[in-house]
């Protein structure tokens, strides 16, 4: 199948992989990449920048294809040194960047100096067109049943997706809800150029998570989420686990703060959860597209299946439609 974005990234299906935390490292992102689909490594999952070159390294010795890197840039009192994060990613001789944060525009024109194409991760129209006008070479458009950050505006993908294809310019990738290949052609049918899934390629085979929150989020349906942080005007969505059913309901108090969510939220209890499978341990971030994850394939079977139900759809269902 040939997109817009098949063709900027110089890949064979227009898939990617979402820039998970602790998820987005080489063996997931090489699977996803030899499968035919964009790879994406997690920046800031690796502890330092040098930490950073290595797992470039190491993913390149597991595929010769095109792979990208996540670089998130947040809000902090200390934040990480991003300018050596950057660094790094061009010396490693990345081609793909997938920006996702604040005020990306130092980082976007730095990459784009270097040659390499930059993806960035909006919730809202109106960021799709101000990343556009600062010169990214992709946008992606996370509707409001994605996991992680979907913004404010409660907007979901059937509505956003549409509303963002007609008035960006740049190839445009659909993420949040997506997981087979009716939610390809569908994305293709919104305008679209390819999509993005998260949650789907944390029940593969490759990702370097436990098995137990694999099991998880097969066992979830499209209800298994909870928003939180919503009080503090930074929504985000994860799997409803005793944790952030602890989460929503101390948040639900008239006068609760953060501070009285701090210890339940934190970024390295959520990692070991993912590691161990302690679902008690911290948050597990998951979409309402669990709903539609029923199996743990590898990521070639997982792909080889999308593309097939696509070309099944296009060619048989809609065709006869059209008849």
């Amino acid at each position: 199948m040939r997109t817009r974005l098949t063709d900027l990234l110089g890949i064979r299906h227009p898939i990617i992989q979402g820039g998970m935390q602790w998820v987005g490292r080489a063996e997931l992102a090489a699977a996803v990449s030899n499968a035919g689909g964009l790879g994406i490594l997690t920046a800031l999952t690796q502890p330092t920048p040098d930490d950073l070159r290595r797992e470039i390294d190491r993913c390149r010795s597991l595929t010769d294809k095109p792979f990208g890197v996540n670089l998130t840039i947040l809000p902090t009192l200390n934040p990480p040194p991003y300018a050596e994060y950057r660094q790094a990613i061009i010396d490693g001789g990345v081609t793909v960047v997938e920006t996702a944060g604040h005020k990306p525009q130092e980082h976007v024109e730095q990459f784009k100096a270097h040659g390499v194409k930059v993806i960035h991760k909006c919730t809202s129209v109106r960021h799709a067109l101000s990343a556009e006008r600062m010169g990214v070479d992709a946008v992606s458009i996370d509707g409001f049943e994605c996991a992680g950050h979907p913004g404010e505006d409660d907007v979901p993908g059937l509505v956003l997706i549409p509303a963002a294809a007609d008035k960006v310019r740049v190839p445009l990738i659909a993420s949040g809800g997506f997981a087979d290949g009716r939610g390809l052609v569908a994305a293709l049918a919104l305008g679209a150029d390819g999509i993005t899934m998260g949650t789907r390629f944390c029940a593969t085979v490759e990702a370097p998570i436990h098995d137990a929150v694999k099991q998880l989020i097969v066992a979830g349906d499209e209800r298994a989420t909870n928003l939180i942080f919503r009080k503090f005007k930074n929504t985000a969505r994860v799997a409803r686990t005793p944790v952030s059913d602890k989460v929503v309901e101390i948040s639900a108090a008239p006068d609760a703060v953060f501070a009285d969510i701090a210890h339940l939220v934190r970024g390295a209890d959520g990692r070991r959860a993912l590691e161990t499978g302690d679902l008690e341990a911290g948050l597990v971030w998951a979409g309402q597209v669990q709903g539609l994850i029923h199996d743990i394939p590898s990521c070639a079977q997982l792909i080889g299946r999308i593309m097939d139900e696509a070309a099944a759809i296009i060619g048989r269902r809609l065709a006869g439609l059209a008849a």
